[in-house]
């Protein structure tokens, strides 16, 4: 099922609600129809046979931010044992305005906000190759796959020189990855250098408060950190697993403080 939404570039949230009539395996995807490999959100939901508990179907409803979105956008909805729409029903499919972003950062870091969020839209489709801000201020290096020094193709998604600011992007990865993701790889990388520092720790933690207070999903977030790691799972040692869980227990934290402001 597929349900289309003139989204004209702008912010807003969907909520959808899903009935299920079996135990299944739901896809949620949502992506540019006029763009390849343009994914705003990829997600599976699972229902299993406790969901029913004795009754005849189960109900779920998800929320899926846009921070940013194209102009025409298109939610698909399918199932993913079976690829027809005969296990479930669409019962709500509510289109809200969300807030203007409030980021606190530093100017120079708001200036990247916009190129990274530029890049992150045409990494998909668009050809290798340099490409920097108007004033020459952010350089992204656009590669087919990241080399080491002796030529071999490295497993990074990203690399960042801390001297200049330079990103290289790998194209090979970047090409799955959804726009969220894109940008968790591109803050965590300037963050890098703005620090700078060479730890992981602070540069995940830097560019996961930067992504969430502009409003990306965190349901990506966690999936941002998971994807990139099992793309190689011969490489997964303790400390990939300790990043996981330290961007897990920082994005729990934003929601729980986020709760706070709300309710006073």
């Amino acid at each position: 099922m597929i349900i289309p939404v003139p989204s004209q570039n702008r912010r807003f949230k969907i909520t959808l609600g899903v009935r299920v009539f079996e135990p299944t395996n739901l896809g949620i995807r949502s992506y540019d129809p006029g763009k390849i490999n343009t994914d705003f959100i990829r997600r599976r939901a699972e229902f299993t046979p406790d969901a029913f508990k004795g009754k005849r179907s189960a109900y779920r409803e998800f929320t899926l931010p846009f921070p940013l979105s194209p102009d025409q956008l298109h939610v698909k909805v399918y199932d993913k044992d079976y690829g027809d729409d005969a296990s479930f029903s669409i019962e709500k499919f509510k289109i809200e305005a969300l807030a203007p972003a409030e980021v606190w950062a530093e100017p120079e870091m708001h200036r990247f906000i916009d190129f990274a969020q530029k890049f992150a839209l045409q990494a998909g489709y668009t050809a290798t190759g340099s490409y920097d801000s108007e004033d020459g201020e952010f350089l992204i290096q656009y590669l087919p796959v990241i080399e080491d020094q002796l030529g071999f193709p490295m497993i990074t998604p990203a690399r960042t020189n801390r001297l200049s600011g330079r990103i290289q992007v790998s194209q090979a990865a970047f090409i799955g990855y959804t726009i969220p993701v894109r940008m968790v790889v591109l803050f965590h990388e300037r963050y890098h250098y703005q620090i700078p520092t060479r730890l992981e720790k602070p540069a995940d933690l830097h560019a996961m408060r930067l992504y969430l207070d502009l409003g990306f999903p965190r349901t990506e977030a966690i999936y941002a950190t998971t994807k990139i790691f099992l793309a190689h799972p011969e490489t997964v040692g303790a400390i990939h697993a300790q990043r996981v869980q330290d961007v897990k227990a920082f994005i729990d934290h934003y929601s729980e403080k986020n709760q706070l402001n709300i309710k006073r």
